[in-house]
Order: structure tokens, then C-alpha cells, then sequence
């Protein structure tokens, strides 16, 4: 890559001198995400518009996760197994790739950069196992947002490992209660709310009156999250992650919560593309691949 074609990428020291980075498209849109956690904090369009949401409490202090923008939850999505609430990936420093592999030679106008996280010796402690997780973060010409998961096992010792996974999307949106989710309808779901029983939705679109925290299963490749208020929609395509994660805290729950404004939750909503009810598992030298994409219709 001569240096005309690299990416508009800028690496800047933020909040507490954590690390970010910067991604500019040509035509206006950005996104800047933080090494600490290959957490993507803001999302904006060609307008300058904020697309994400992140609590105003948010105090960008380690070892605490960021709360909000896209946070990844691995090796484990939320409780399921033994290890802190959503795996450690979100706690960990990731690696810049300063020259990561060039996308496909069919791929035009597009900018990304690679996050690389490999375990450290408490990592190994907690989770025995060799790994290497390559995050590609896409920005499209339209403003897109694309998020590419390549986890491999590199493991020698011939054993497999099994993970969960989600990306933990939290929208801004102009008020929950003008919010509704389509491409859930007839699907089952556990509800987290009721103790992970499994009920079959209902409702020919998802709103919001008080508490959702579900996991949908078996999900279509497309989800829509129409913000009446905005008149703007949402539109998050995914690959390789069958489950579909939704998620406002509400008002008692949102007043529980330390790093969360107390009626910040009018203004978000997770809708997030999950493998939950099937964990993935790995040989060692195989390789998983899981991609969210967000785009914008208004």
C-alpha cells in the first residue's frame, strides 16, 4: 500500500490519555474506537451526527468497561459461564495493525483499520487457551459501519475451545417509546427478565413499555430499528451470528446503574447481532468469522 492509497486513520490519545482511533470516509462519516476494549464509542454520519449512544456517566477509567458505542463481548456473552459478566475482551488493551492484510481487490472506496488481541498470562489463567482476534472496523462510502471478527485457535496442544459472542450495539434514538424492531416476529426468544424462559414473539414489530433483555434465536441476516421521532431507521445485517440480542434497561434498573444517567434510557436501545444458544467451537487452526454491519435509512 503506497502511501497516497493508506487509510485516513488517526491514532490520538483521548480521555485519561487512553488511546484512540480515528477513521475518516470522504464523505464525512467517522468512527473512533478505543484500544481499550476494540470499543467503538461514536459512530457518525456525513452530517456529524451522533449514531451511537454512550452514558454520560461513562468515565473512561480501566479496568471498568465503557458503557455504550459497541462493546465486544468474548470469550462469553453476558453470565453464560464462568467468567466476568461478558468475557474479558472489553477489558483488555488491543494491539493497532499498522499493516493489516489490503481488503479484496474488488473493494472500492472504503476505509478500515485492524485491532489484534492475543491472551496475556492472566488471560491464560482464567481462559486456558491460544487465540488470536482480528477485529476489522469497515467504514463504507454511504457511511456504513461494518465490524469483522476473525477468532482464531492457535492453540498447539490439539484442544478445541467453545465461545459465545455479541456485539453490544447501543443506538441513540429519539425516544424509546417511539422505537420499533422488525424481523423478530414468530421467533423464539429467551427472556432474561423471567429467567431465561423461552416465549415465541408475538407482536408483528418489538416496542418498548418497561424492561426487554431477550434473546432472540434463529434471527433473519437483517434486523431494522425504526426511530419514528428521527424518522430514521437503522438497518444491521449480519454473518455468522445466528442470535439477535435486545436490550433497554428501563427506569428502576437504569437508577441501579452507576456509569447510566437515570433517564438516559429514553435515548438508547441494544439491538445486537449475538451466537449465544449454539457456542461456536474451534479446532486448533480453524477460524471463525462473524460481521455486523449498520447502515442508515432516512
Amino acid at each position: 500500500m503506497s502511501t497516497s492509497e493508506r487509510t485516513p486513520v488517526e491514532v490520538t490519545k483521548s480521555v485519561n490519555g487512553l488511546e484512540k482511533v480515528i477513521l475518516r470516509e470522504i464523505h464525512g462519516s467517522s468512527v473512533e474506537v478505543y484500544l481499550y476494549g476494540a470499543h467503538v464509542t461514536s459512530w457518525k454520519n456525513e452530517h456529524g451526527e451522533e449514531l451511537l449512544f454512550v452514558s454520560s456517566k461513562e468515565t473512561f477509567k480501566p479496568p471498568k468497561p465503557i458503557r455504550g458505542g459497541i462493546t465486544i463481548c468474548f470469550p462469553q456473552f453476558s453470565n453464560l459461564g464462568p467468567l466476568e459478566l461478558h468475557g474479558f475482551a472489553r477489558s483488555r488493551f488491543w494491539a493497532f495493525d499498522d499493516d493489516p492484510p489490503p481488503l479484496p481487490p474488488d473493494v472500492t472506496n472504503k476505509v478500515f483499520l485492524d485491532l489484534i488481541l492475543r491472551p496475556g498470562a492472566e488471560d491464560l489463567k482464567i481462559w486456558p487457551h491460544s487465540f488470536e482476534y482480528r477485529l476489522r472496523i469497515t467504514l463504507g462510502p454511504g457511511g456504513d459501519l461494518m465490524l469483522t471478527s476473525l477468532i482464531r485457535n492457535t492453540g498447539t496442544d490439539g484442544k478445541p475451545f467453545t465461545f459465545t459472542f455479541a456485539y453490544h450495539t447501543y443506538f441513540s434514538v429519539s425516544d424509546i417509546s417511539e422505537v420499533r424492531v422488525e424481523g423478530l416476529e414468530t421467533l423464539d426468544y429467551l427472556d432474561n427478565c423471567q429467567k431465561r424462559e423461552r416465549f415465541t414473539e408475538q407482536g408483528d414489530s418489538l416496542t418498548f413499555e418497561s424492561e426487554v433483555d431477550r434473546i432472540y434465536l434463529s434471527t433473519p441476516t437483517k434486523i431494522a430499528v425504526m426511530d419514528h421521532e428521527k424518522k430514521r431507521t437503522y438497518l444491521i445485517r449480519k454473518d455468522g451470528l445466528p442470535d439477535a440480542v435486545v436490550w433497554n434497561p428501563w427506569d428502576k434498573k437504569a437508577k441501579a446503574m452507576t456509569d447510566f444517567g437515570d433517564d438516559e434510557y429514553k435515548h438508547m436501545v441494544c439491538v445486537e447481532a449475538a451466537a449465544v444458544e449454539k457456542p461456536i467451537t474451534l479446532k486448533p487452526g480453524e477460524e471463525w468469522r462473524g460481521r455486523q454491519q449498520l447502515s442508515v435509512v432516512t
